[in-house]
Parts: C-alpha cells; sequence; structure tokens
C-alpha cells in the first residue's frame, strides 16, 4: 500500500507525477493559500507532508497526525515549521538548499540595479508617454561599479552575489556570525565587518541572511539610522528580518535613497506606505521564480519526502 501524503499545493507536473507513482497523494488547495483549518483537517491519516514555505506547520498541525513521520518544506528555509516540536516527536523534517542559489544571486543583481538606475520608475515615464527627449540631467542614478556592497549574511547565496557584484566592480563588505575562511575572502575580495560598521560604510546593504530569532528585526530601527543617507537596502531573505514600518518612514523621510524589496514582514501583505513610494522596487518573492530552478526545489522536496518515508535518511536532513 503506498504511503499517503499531503502536498499543501500544486507543484510543477514532473514532481506531482513522481509523487503519485509512489504514493497515495492528496492536494491540499489549488489556491494560493491553504487556510489553517483546512490543512488540521487532512491531517489525521497522513505519514508524510510537504508543504510550502506559506504553510505554517505548528504544534497543532502535528497533534493531528499521529501517523506523520517526514515533513518535506519545499524551500530552503524551514522557519514556517515548529522544528524543536517535530524533533520532539521524532518526525523528520528536510528542506531544499543549495538549489536555489545561482537564480537568488541573479535577481538580486538584477533588484540592485534596478534600484540604482531608477529602471521601473523609467519604464512607467515611457509608458505614460512623458519622455520628449535625451537631457544631461536626466534619470540620474548610481553606479554599482565602485560602490561598496554589504552583504548581511554570507552563506551560498551571499557569496554568489559577492562573486557578480565584484565582476561588476563592486567592494565586497560582508557580515556573518561565522568569518569566512581567508581563501574565500581572497578569492571574492570580501572585507569582514561587524554589523554596524558595515550598516555605516556600505552604499548598498544586501540582506542574505536566515530567519532566525536572533535575525528578526536585525534590520531595526536603530540600525537603519546607522546607514548612510544615501545608501540603498536589498532583501531577498526573509521580510522579518527588516522592520518594514521603519524602512518605509526612512524613505519616505529621506533618510535612505532607495530600497528593493522580494520579500515583506507579514507577506502578502505589503506596509502601504510602501506602495506610494518612487524609490522602493517591490517585487512579488521571486527570488528563486525561474522554471529550472522552482522544477528542481519541488523534486528535491520530492525526493526528501519519499526517502524518508521509505525508510532512508533524506539528503536534506533539517532534524
Amino acid at each position: 500500500m503506498k504511503p499517503k501524503v499531503l502536498v499543501t499545493h500544486e507543484l510543477l507536473p514532473e514532481a506531482m507525477e513522481f509523487l503519485r507513482e509512489q504514493a497515495d497523494v492528496e492536494l491540499g488547495t489549488s489556491d494560493v493559500q491553504l487556510p489553517h483549518q483546512d490543512l488540521l483537517a487532512k491531517m489525521s491519516d497522513k505519514e508524510g507532508l510537504l508543504p510550502l514555505l506559506v504553510d505554517k506547520i505548528d504544534r497543532e498541525v502535528i497533534d493531528r497526525a499521529p501517523r506523520l513521520r517526514i515533513i518535506a518544506n519545499c524551500a530552503a528555509g524551514y522557519n514556517n515549521i515548529d522544528l524543536d516540536y517535530a524533533r520532539q516527536k521524532g518526525i523528520l523534517v528536510t528542506n531544499t538548499p543549495g538549489v536555489l542559489t545561482e537564480s537568488t544571486a541573479e535577481l538580486t543583481v538584477a533588484l540592485i540595479l534596478a534600484v540604482l538606475r531608477r529602471i521601473p520608475q523609467a519604464d512607467r515615464f515611457v509608458r505614460d508617454k512623458k519622455f520628449k527627449g535625451w537631457a544631461l540631467d536626466f534619470w540620474l542614478g548610481k553606479d554599482l561599479a565602485g560602490a561598496k556592497l554589504g552583504i548581511v549574511g554570507f552563506g551560498r547565496i551571499g557569496r554568489a552575489v559577492a562573486a557578480r557584484a565584484a565582476a561588476l566592480g563592486a567592494e565586497i563588505l560582508y557580515h556573518d556570525p561565522e568569518r569566512a575562511s581567508t581563501d574565500v575572502e581572497r578569492s571574492l575580495k570580501a572585507t569582514f565587518l561587524p554589523l554596524e560598521d558595515l550598516l555605516r560604510t556600505a552604499d548598498i546593504v544586501s540582506i542574505h541572511a536566515a530567519l532566525t530569532p536572533e535575525t528578526h528585526h536585525l534590520l531595526s530601527r536603530e540600525r537603519l539610522t546607522m546607514m548612510k543617507k544615501d545608501a540603498v537596502l536589498v532583501n531577498v531573505a526573509r521580510g522579518q528580518i527588516v522592520d518594514e514600518k521603519a524602512l518605509a518612514e526612512a524613505l519616505a523621510g529621506g533618510r535612505l535613497w532607495g530600497a528593493g524589496l522580494d520579500v515583506y514582514e507579514r507577506e502578502p501583505e505589503i506596509e502601504e506606505k510602501l506602495l506610494s513610494l518612487d524609490n522602493v522596487v517591490l517585487l512579488p518573492h521571486i527570488g528563486s521564480a525561474t522554471y529550472s530552478t522552482r522544477l528542481r526545489i519541488a523534486m528535491t522536496a520530492a525526493r526528501n519526502l519519499m526517502q524518508g518515508l521509505s525508510g532512508e535518511t533524506p539528503e536534506n536532513l533539517v532534524s
């Protein structure tokens, strides 16, 4: 008999086919959100669970699933799961690390350039038929070449961003709880700084830290005031790392030059003031949104799930 699993949201076709060949699959919803009560109602007979990052897998969900053996998160992060409680219950938890590094790094650099060169605003200007011809002082932005790029979180994605930005002429600064090796620093021409020093020094600050209790509001109101008035903040990691209300106030008050955001503190809700500001570029959480990358994410999660259910140690075991 095939093990019963719940896939909270439709995956890409290849991943769904892979799972249906090996498991009795129930699909949670075809909508954007699966209501928490609906998730709870579907858990009683499930041995495996494959959720997305938007699904909150808390104690209540885990307690509704006495047969649950593995939670295979379809994401690199896993802050949506009560990891400690799953561990207490002997439930395996996996994630999908590494598979989204390149696409997320590319999106980060694209977002940095979009903010620096004011690309979305200029596009709207042309579409509104306001372009009347070239002028010397027209739509002036900032250069990435020669700028000090401060990377907060120097893991896979942070280092991939550093390599790309350095190739475009940026000077790389970084902060991470664990300092990189001398070889890594040398290869990326990256300089380690304490967080506060990085914030005071960088022309651009790009967030690539994991969300933990320690990094919640790491970019607090107080730390945002440490940044240069003509600096740019970019966040493609997790929205809760930045105090979004304080960021909106800083941008509106001219205490920061610009920002680029792909993630939000209360996603999908966005701080209302940000929506009206012309010095911020807002994206709908598309850091890893290429077909090939999203397929790798889905297939990695699916393989993790089936490895755990077959008694193997999953490749990407978190707990």
